[in-house]
């Protein structure tokens, strides 16, 4: 069973492969852009109707105003080095939704981008909300709710499947689609991606935050903040989020070469 399991991934990857930009990573691809970013529109519009918007007209305009020197800066630079399929229809959206428990921010595919007001006070000004918008944007372009789904759907539903999944069994499509996409079946519940997707969220994070202009050193002490807020927790091999002390590390190793997006966009 593992080794027919192990071909059919095989296979998929080789004919579904597609790569990160920037980081250059090969990954599973098998949903076209065009039916995850629909996917994503619906789940998005979804979770704004059960959810009450923020009314903090200054954390609002911060997180509309980051999200838009971010993501203004990123398809700049995915346009100028042609690699304008990663934002291929994108629809940017910013919203801040009103849960002070929540201390979170997640982006769908497609650019729809929600933050917490509950991650605000950690944030603490507009550096620490580029951190986290540039992180969560870095899920996106990096295109891993699309990873994540065609995992599921490679492994749930077979080769034969798939290619009539999305049209055939939409509710079945849908639940996967929120779980690709990091949100529960309530509204509110975050599931969290891999270890190697935050990491590599991390590092491309840093470098559309330094596109845009700010200063990438400033995900330390975010990252800081966020660990001192975090308590105790389980061992690494144990979270699919990255050690606070090895996030940090890698962090660090990144921003020579986020200094030079910095200093392109200066």
């Amino acid at each position: 069973m593992r080794k027919s399991l192990f071909s059919i991934l095989l296979l998929f990857f080789c004919l579904g492969c597609s790569t990160v930009p920037l980081t250059g990573r090969k990954q599973l691809s098998l949903i076209p852009s065009s039916q995850i970013n629909s996917l994503s529109f619906q789940s998005y519009d979804d979770v704004l109707k059960e959810s009450k918007l923020s009314n903090n007209k200054q954390q609002v305009n911060l997180v509309k105003k980051v999200g838009q020197n971010i993501s203004s800066a990123v398809e700049k630079y995915m346009k100028q080095n042609g690699l304008e399929e990663h934002i291929e229809g994108f629809q940017w959206e910013f919203n801040l939704i009103q849960d002070d428990e929540m201390i979170n921010a997640w982006c769908m595919p497609g650019g729809k981008v929600a933050f917490y007001t509950g991650i605000m006070p950690i944030c603490e000004d507009e550096a620490g909300v580029a951190v986290v918008m540039s992180h969560e944007i870095a899920h996106a372009i990096a295109e891993h709710g699309n990873e994540r789904m065609s995992q599921q759907l490679a492994l749930q539903l077979g080769g034969s499947a798939l290619s009539v999944a999305l049209n055939q069994q939409p509710q079945l499509t849908q639940q996967l689609a929120m779980a690709a996409f990091g949100l529960g079946a309530q509204v509110g519940v975050l599931l969290p991606y891999s270890r190697s997707h935050e990491s590599e969220a991390d590092e491309l994070g840093i470098y559309f935050m330094a596109m845009a202009g700010y200063d990438p050193k400033e995900a330390i002490p975010f990252w800081q903040r966020m660990d001192a807020k975090g308590g105790q927790r389980p061992p690494e091999f144990l979270s699919t989020h990255p050690e606070p002390e090895n996030r940090i590390k890698n962090i660090e190793k990144a921003i020579p070469k986020a200094m030079k997006y910095k200093n392109q966009a200066g």
